[in-house]
């Protein structure tokens, strides 16, 4: 059996979804009892519940796509015991490339990890890099606020710039990647080609349709779901393209 995905990893996953689930339903019986003594009705607490509920779907989708993106190269198990816990599609899949590549492997978690040394490296970058905000925020974080309160204050249009700014230094890196990024030329798809750049396009063009949809609609849950549905859609659109577009075309690359 694979390595990735054996029973020993299997296990591991399944105690720590267990814990998790297990701190979930604690927090919430607390909270339901805590409701009831301070006299909320129980159909207000219902409704929280259900609305609560509802809105966990949309960063599941979420997390399922970042899970299809990393089982490539790491298995299903380790990132779905990763994003059980903490993480998102920005920070695992960026941690799980650089941490491949260092080791010279061009491609990132594109092409499947088969050395347990480069595997257990992947694991490690991926869990220390998601441990450090949990210890750092306690520390650091009341400064930082206070420190970007002063500025807000002084110049709220310059803290919204910073704000934009980051936001869109992460996003120019994934729309770089799709445009012009260079891959493994003995890894079909691996490099910026036709696929790539479908993939940009149409996650663009359903999150706008989506975004317009929901604000003349006044459909404050779609707000949420918008994300998860372009990223889905443009997955299942350029599968589609593979399967259609002659074999010369779909997989055309540029940068590959």
């Amino acid at each position: 059996m694979d390595f990735k995905e054996d029973g020993f990893m299997i296990g591991i996953a399944l105690f720590v979804v267990i814990f998790v689930i297990a701190q979930a339903l604690f927090f919430l019986i607390r909270a339901i009892k805590r409701a009831k003594e301070l006299g909320i009705e129980k159909s207000t607490i219902k409704n929280t519940a259900v609305s609560s509920a509802l809105f966990t779907i949309a960063p599941a989708i979420g997390i399922v796509a970042t899970v299809l993106t990393l089982s490539a190269g790491l298995g299903y198990v380790l990132p779905w015991l990763r994003l059980t816990v903490i993480g998102n599609i920005s920070y695992e899949v960026t941690a799980a490339t650089n941490a491949v590549e260092a080791y010279g492997l061009i491609g990132g978690i594109s092409r499947e990890i088969t050395d347990p040394e480069i595997f257990g490296t992947v694991a490690w970058v991926m869990t220390l890099g998601s441990v450090m905000p949990l210890v750092l925020i306690p520390i650091v974080l009341k400064k930082v606020q206070k420190k970007i309160g002063s500025v807000a204050s002084k110049n709220t249009a310059w803290s919204s710039v910073m704000s934009a700014a980051a936001f869109i230094g992460l996003i120019a890196a994934f729309v770089a990647r799709a445009i012009a990024g260079k891959g493994d030329a003995s890894v079909t798809g691996d490099g910026a080609g036709v696929l790539s750049l479908a993939a940009l396009i149409f996650s663009i063009v359903i999150m706008l349709i989506l975004q317009k949809i929901a604000t003349a609609k006044n459909l404050k849950w779609l707000e949420s779901f918008a994300m998860p549905f372009s990223m889905i859609g443009a997955m299942a659109l350029v599968m589609l393209m593979a399967q259609v577009l002659p074999e010369n075309i779909a997989f055309l690359e540029w940068r590959g």
